[in-house]
């Protein structure tokens, strides 16, 4: 899953190039979109109309290079908005974390970290499934129970007087 929002998120510097040159001027609702710019980005049909301009500016960037990637590009970006709109808000908000501390590198580590992605994203699924095996388990969002301490015994009441006979 870290590979997957590390993926993302790598994804998501590329696309937010479009947000650089943009006005700041209301984006348009789904039903004002033109029929092309619906059926490129219909899996976020849903949550359209509640996204900021901002985002609106980079999905439609994104919409407007469609038509000339190669099909195979195509569909990767077809999964890669499926899977984000399947993303929980927290998972999203963590994706977008990690874009920023992406931005935040020195351009040699980026590189770097581009051509680590680049090499896994090559390597047939099975592959890449042993080392998704390998990981840590994903925590929980879920904010975890607060450990207490065990109550002691109640401790034996002092003797009042010393028992009879003594």
């Amino acid at each position: 899953m870290a590979k997957a929002f590390l993926g993302l998120a790598l994804w998501l510097c590329v696309s937010l190039s479009v947000l650089a040159a943009s006005p700041a001027k209301k984006q348009p609702g789904w039903a004002e979109l033109s029929p092309e710019q619906q059926q490129i980005l219909a899996p976020l049909a849903r949550r359209w109309d509640t996204m900021t301009s901002r985002r609106k500016v980079m999905w439609l960037g994104i919409a407007k290079k469609y038509p000339a990637m190669p099909s195979e590009e195509q569909a990767k970006v077809q999964r890669r908005m499926q899977r984000w709109v399947d993303l929980s808000p927290e998972e999203r908000r963590t994706v977008r974390e990690s874009y920023k501390k992406i931005q935040q590198l020195p351009p040699d580590r980026k590189q770097t970290l581009r051509q680590e992605w680049d090499e896994y994203t090559n390597l047939p699924e099975e592959e890449r499934r042993k080392l998704g095996a390998g990981k840590a388990p994903r925590k929980s969002t879920k904010a975890a129970p607060k450990a207490t301490a065990p109550k002691p015994p109640p401790a034996a009441p002092p003797p009042s007087s010393p028992p009879p006979g003594n």
